[in-house]
């Protein structure tokens, strides 16, 4: 829709010099969420991919299992004051037979860009039970192919390059190839696209998958990991406690700090193996009277 970056003016200045000049700016817009038209949320979000968005929502908080449960997705007629549609309300029908909890309205929750589970009533109302466990996923992931995905993930960020004011979601398979990538102001609502994108492609369960996260791990992006099956979540900044307490108990992988060559694994660590001993070996040097 072309509203995914801004023009405003900034004054800048460099020493003694200052100069005023157009800046590209990253958009931030409320999205509200209805099903079967009844409100239900509204977050924050850089427009692009809000079919998506509303998908991953729906599925990370346990509303549906799949596509099939959705009948439509489409967006509502609601206009500015100059009566053009600001494709800002976006309306969800459910399928016959998929109905929302009896908790989803009266959370009626607002989700701000910085932080999807403000204003949620407790935490026993976030720990939501998964349809897609990780626990049994036996996928095992080389420590190696984990380091490569930072610079794929960054090379990847198209809007990122002209705003600098994006965050960023990668799914990636097992061998480190990249599925899909969104960018979006808010990690959380970048990530709900990336798994509604997963939803739409019919992917979900996200099996034996690597989600990567250009920021920090929240206990959120913990759960919507959980949510869609997705076995393996990394951050290149760190985990919160509650991130970590939820991946241990439900059996996903964290890795936060992923730089370079160094991570940390938090939880379920036999699912990342060593770097390539033959590798690593050809950088030792080789004892005194030892020869290959």
């Amino acid at each position: 829709m072309g509203r995914v970056t801004a023009q405003r003016p900034v004054s800048r200045i460099d020493g003694e010099q200052r100069r005023t000049r157009p800046d590209t700016v990253v958009v931030e817009e409320p999205l509200e969420i209805r099903v079967n038209g009844t409100p239900l949320a509204v977050t924050m979000r850089t427009p692009g991919s809000d079919v998506e968005l509303a998908q991953g929502f729906l599925l990370t908080e346990g509303i549906i299992a799949d596509r099939a449960d959705i009948a439509s997705i489409r967006y509502c007629n609601s206009v500015d004051d100059n009566g053009v549609n600001t494709y800002n309300v976006l309306d969800v029908d459910l399928a016959a037979g998929v109905f929302l909890p009896d908790t989803g309205i009266e959370r009626n929750f607002y989700t701000t860009s910085s932080c999807g589970v403000c204003g949620k009533a407790s935490l026993d109302a976030i720990r939501q039970r998964t349809r897609h466990s990780p626990a049994t996923d036996t996928v095992r992931v080389p420590a190696a192919t984990i380091a490569e995905l930072p610079d794929r993930l960054r090379a990847a960020q198209r809007v990122f390059e002209t705003t600098g004011g994006l965050h960023a979601a990668g799914l990636f398979t097992r061998t480190g190839e990249l599925l899909a990538i969104k960018e979006d102001v808010g990690r959380h609502n970048a990530v709900d696209k990336l798994i509604g994108w997963a939803t739409e492609q019919n992917r979900v369960p996200l099996r034996g998958s690597i989600l990567l996260v250009s920021g920090r791990a929240s206990f959120e992006l913990a759960q919507k990991a959980v949510m869609a099956g997705i076995p393996i979540l990394a951050a290149v900044s760190a985990p919160s406690s509650l991130a970590i307490d939820l991946a241990h108990d439900t059996g996903l992988t964290l890795i936060g700090f992923l730089r370079g060559t160094t991570m940390n694994i938090y939880t379920h660590s036999d699912r990342i193996t060593r770097f390539d001993l033959l590798n690593r070996a050809r950088t030792l040097p080789v004892p005194c009277g030892q020869y290959d």
